[in-house]
């Protein structure tokens, strides 16, 4: 028999992301369309276990699309991977009469989803992050208004990078995962891209390459360098020792979790935040929605969390060959 979900519950974990918002108004006005309550609730998994619930409703999400961020709040919540808070978040649902979750986050929100589900709270998961690096869906909320923020700003150091003829080392996002780093590398034209996925630590071609650069008449040298190698000033010092020519580091930072969300992130967020409510109104649970060849799809989370995923070889292959 299928469980009838009368109130939905919507909260963000973990980082956050453009697109977040949109995901959330979606949550919202696809649930009280289909007659549900909605609550939502702040600062994650953190914030269910301090009862940090409010209702929701139309106006609740009014003019929040284009807002970056999060209105729910979000933080990290280590103690939720005992089993103890985990009964306790589910007990909190019940009690508040929730017995539908939408958790917007990375693979650590899904786990909290997972724990959930096996506590009786029907829960669906939608992939937030701008790290791309959840791997059964080939999108995910924020990435897109990310790595355009990356790409914006590398395009303006390279226009002073060129002024005063140096080499610039620009550190972009992605805790582990290349994705920013490889997709900038490609959209900015840069000269070396360093991906913790394949990356082999041999600083001597990056010098030799920046060399050879410099001896054809390149006035400019960008190194995109992902986060998961980090070390960006300290390999600016050794390069410009190397080299000869001055070496600056840029970290771009959290300004690229920031910013009003681009058009895909917007559509594609409403979109998954609308197949969440409906996967709920099934009876659905334990599922994550993502994004493969085309198609809004839901996975197990369980699966999902079980799969690998790498860089797209022909991307590599391409940012290789174009910045030779």
């Amino acid at each position: 028999m299928v469980k009838e979900i009368k109130c939905i519950g919507v909260l963000t974990s973990g980082g956050d992301a453009p697109g977040m918002n949109a995901a959330i108004r979606a949550v919202v006005r696809k649930a009280l369309a289909a007659g549900r309550q909605v609550k939502g609730i702040h600062r994650g998994y953190a914030g269910l276990l301090n009862e940090e619930i409010m209702e929701m409703n139309a106006h609740s999400v009014s003019d929040i699309i284009g807002k970056g961020g999060t209105i729910l709040q979000t933080a990290r919540c280590l103690e939720f991977a005992q089993e103890e808070y985990q009964k306790k978040a589910a007990d909190i649902c019940k009690k508040h009469g929730i017995d539908g979750l939408v958790v917007i986050g990375g693979d650590g929100s899904f786990k909290g989803a997972q724990k959930l589900a096996a506590h009786g709270i029907n829960t669906i998961g939608l992939p937030g992050t701008i790290d791309l690096d959840i791997s059964c869906t080939e999108y995910t909320i924020g990435f897109d208004t990310a790595v355009n923020t990356a790409m914006e700003a590398i395009d303006k150091v390279r226009d002073t990078s060129t002024s005063h003829e140096r080499c610039s080392i620009i550190e972009v996002m992605g805790r582990g995962a290349g994705y920013i780093a490889l997709w900038c590398g490609i959209a900015n034209g840069a000269e070396d891209v360093l991906l913790p996925e394949i990356y082999n630590y041999d600083e001597q071609s990056i010098v030799d390459h920046i060399i050879a650069d410099r001896r054809r008449g390149k006035q400019h040298h960008i190194i995109i360098n992902a986060e998961g190698i980090g070390h960006s000033m300290s390999m600016a010092k050794r390069i410009e020792a190397a080299t000869g020519i001055e070496t600056r580091a840029t970290i771009l930072g959290h300004m690229q979790r920031g910013g009003s969300p681009t058009a895909k992130d917007r559509v594609y967020a409403s979109t998954m935040g609308a197949m969440a409510v409906d996967l709920l109104c099934e009876g659905r649970t334990n599922r994550v929605v993502g994004y493969n060849h085309g198609e809004f799809q839901d996975f197990d989370i369980d699966e999902a969390l079980a799969m690998n995923k790498d860089l797209d070889k022909y991307q590599v292959e391409i940012c290789r060959v174009l910045s030779n």
